[in-house]
């Protein structure tokens, strides 16, 4: 299993970015997926999920980032708009809608929001 993340960056507040993450070595298209995060020396929060007709977000995230997925690429995004200092983090992608799937995780991608 092995998730590949990209498409972060230093943005300013109010700016946007759009990561992507590939994923390997089990049944994409009959997985849920969902995004996490880490800030500074804290746990892994969730961010967002998505499966069959339904997401779910992080309170902080609502009405600001959307989850998406193509199941032909393998691929789960992030759209992330309204960009918030708070939201400077590693980004993670990991199977499951909530909880995640596997152990072993990717290197993450930076997300820095700062003028």
């Amino acid at each position: 299993v092995q998730f590949v993340e990209s498409g972060g960056g230093l943005v300013q507040p109010g700016g946007s970015l759009s990561l992507s993450c590939v994923a390997s070595g089990f049944s994409f298209s009959l997985n849920e997926m969902s995004w996490y995060r880490q800030r500074s020396e804290r746990e892994r929060d969730l961010v967002a999920g998505i499966r069959s007709g339904e997401t779910i977000y992080a309170d902080s995230v609502k009405d600001r980032f959307t989850i998406s997925r193509d199941k032909a690429r393998n691929t789960v995004y992030l759209q992330m708009t309204r960009l918030k200092p708070e939201d400077t983090a590693v980004y993670f992608c990991n199977a499951g809608y909530s909880i995640p799937q596997y152990k072993n995780w990717g290197q993450g991608t930076q997300v820095t929001v700062s003028s």
